[in-house]
C-alpha cells in the first residue's frame, strides 16, 4: 500500500533521545497542569452547545503495513465546526479571562456560562483580547471572542494563506499582517497588548505569561480525556506534533495524571526547518532557533519553544524527530484515499506528521528497536486539523 503513494520512503532528518521520567505524574507539574485545572476545563467545554467527542479512528491497513498492532488516530477534523483541535484552547481561555476580569471588576463570582450566556455583554464589548498565529489558534480566539462577546485583533505573519485569515475575519475579528515570522509576530502582538491595555491569549508561554498558555493547554487536555474513554486498552506509543509543544504538553500530562507508569512513550515530531523542541532536547534546556525556511506544514512553523510545555515535555518525552515536507502531501492523499484504513479522512498539513514519522521509524530497522515499535505496539496519532485551508488542502492533495 505505501509504494503507491511514496516514491521514496519517508525519512527522518534529525532525532535526539532522552531518559524520560517513570512513575506517577510528578507533583511539581501541578503548577504547569493539574488535575483540577484540567477537570475544570473539561467539564466547561463538555457543556458547549454542539460539543461532541471527535473520533478515533482505526487506520488498520496502515497498522498491518508496518507490522504493528494497532495504529489509531484522533480525528479533530469536525471539532466544533472549526476543524482543528485549537477550538479547545482557545476559546476556553477566552471566557475564563473574561469571567475572572469581571469578576475582578463587579466584586462577585462571575462563570463562564454567564459569558457565554451574554449575561455580561455590556462590560465584555470594553474588552480587547488579541493573539499571535499560524491560523487554528486565531480562529479559536476570534471564535471564543464572539462567543463572549468581546473584541478581537489577531497578528498573522507574512506566510498565512489569505483563506486562514479570511477565516478569522468571518468570526468577526480584526486581522493584523506583520512582516516577520511567527515568532515575531507573537512577541509584536505583546507590545501593541502592552500600549493599548488589551490581554493577550497566547497558546506560547514565555518568561512572566503563563496564565493564558496554561488555560489553552487545560483545554486541549479534553483530547487526551476523549481517547482515554475510547480505548478499552491505553496506547504503548504516541506520535505527537509540536510546534510551541502546548499541545504535545497537554496530551502527555493528561495521560501521565490517569495511567501514571502505564503511560505511553512520547515521541515528538517537527518538521526540519522550525525544530525547537528538538533542538531544545539536545541542548537540554529551551533553545530557540531561526526559521529561515517555512514548511508546508504551517501549524508547526514555530521556532521558541512554550517554556510552560518544555517543563512536560523535558521530564515526560523520550524521543524527538525532525521530518521534510516531502512526504506530507503523499500522506494527506493516503488519508484522503481511505488507504490507511478507518475510511477517508481529511487530513491536514500538520494531522499527517506523525503519520510520516511513524512510517519513517518502522523502515529504519535500528530506530524501530530503539523506540520499542514492534507486533504488539498500540500507536495513537493525533489528527490536529482537516482542511482548515481548503484551498491549500485541494492543491496539495492533487500534486501529491
Amino acid at each position: 500500500m505505501l509504494k503507491d503513494y511514496f516514491t521514496t520512503s519517508p525519512t527522518i532528518s534529525a532525532q535526539a533521545a532522552r531518559s524520560a521520567e517513570t512513575g506517577p505524574y510528578p507533583p511539581e507539574l501541578n503548577a504547569v497542569l493539574s488535575p483540577e485545572v484540567t477537570a475544570r476545563a473539561q467539564q466547561a467545554i463538555r457543556g458547549w452547545p454542539g460539543y461532541a467527542a471527535t473520533p478515533l479512528r482505526s487506520l488498520d491497513r496502515l497498522a498491518a503495513d508496518l507490522g504493528l498492532g494497532a495504529v489509531l488516530y484522533k480525528d479533530e477534523s469536525s471539532r466544533f465546526g472549526l476543524g482543528s483541535f485549537k477550538a479547545l484552547g482557545g476559546a476556553y481561555a477566552v471566557l475564563h479571562l473574561l469571567a475572572g476580569k469581571l469578576a475582578e471588576e463587579l466584586g462577585r463570582d462571575v462563570s463562564l456560562e454567564d459569558i457565554r450566556e451574554g449575561r455580561y455583554a455590556e462590560q465584555a464589548k470594553a474588552v480587547t483580547v488579541c493573539t499571535a498565529t499560524d491560523g487554528n489558534h486565531g480562529r479559536s480566539v476570534a471564535w471564543g471572542a464572539r462567543l463572549a462577546g468581546c473584541r478581537c485583533r489577531i497578528y498573522i505573519h507574512k506566510e498565512v494563506s489569505e483563506g486562514r485569515k479570511q477565516a478569522m475575519e468571518d468570526l468577526g475579528a480584526e486581522v493584523v499582517r506583520v512582516d516577520g515570522d511567527y515568532d515575531y509576530s507573537v512577541h509584536f502582538c505583546a507590545e501593541e497588548a502592552a500600549a493599548n491595555g488589551w490581554f493577550v491569549v497566547s497558546d506560547t508561554s514565555y518568561e512572566g505569561y503563563s496564565d493564558m498558555p496554561q488555560q489553552v493547554m487545560a483545554g486541549y487536555s479534553l483530547m487526551a480525556a476523549e481517547i482515554l474513554d475510547a480505548c478499552d486498552t491505553p496506547p504503548t506509543h504516541v506520535f505527537v506534533q509540536a510546534g510551541v509543544g502546548g499541545m504535545a504538553a497537554a496530551v502527555c500530562a493528561q495521560m501521565w495524571m490517569k495511567l501514571g507508569e502505564r503511560r505511553p512513550r512520547f515521541v515528538i515530531v517537527e518538521p526540519e526547518h522550525a525544530a525547537c523542541l528538538l533542538a531544545s532536547a539536545k541542548a537540554g534546556g529551551p533553545r530557540t532557533v531561526e526559521v529561515t525556511e517555512e514548511t508546508i506544514m504551517a501549524g508547526l512553523s514555530c521556532g521558541e519553544v512554550s517554556l510552560l510545555a518544555w517543563e512536560v515535555l523535558a521530564r515526560g518525552v523520550s524521543d524527538y524527530l525532525s521530518i521534510s515536507d516531502a512526504a506530507v502531501a503523499p500522506a494527506m492523499r493516503m488519508m484522503a484515499e481511505g488507504a490507511a484504513g478507518g475510511g477517508q479522512i481529511e487530513a491536514g498539513e500538520c494531522s499527517v506528521s506523525g503519520v510520516v514519522a511513524l512510517i519513517a521509524v518502522c523502515e529504519d530497522p535500528e530506530l524501530r528497536a530503539r523506540i520499542g515499535l514492534d507486533e504488539n505496539s498500540c500507536v495513537l496519532l493525533l489528527g490536529s486539523e482537516g482542511a482548515t485551508d481548503p484551498e491549500i488542502y485541494r492543491s496539495l492533495i492533487e500534486a501529491a
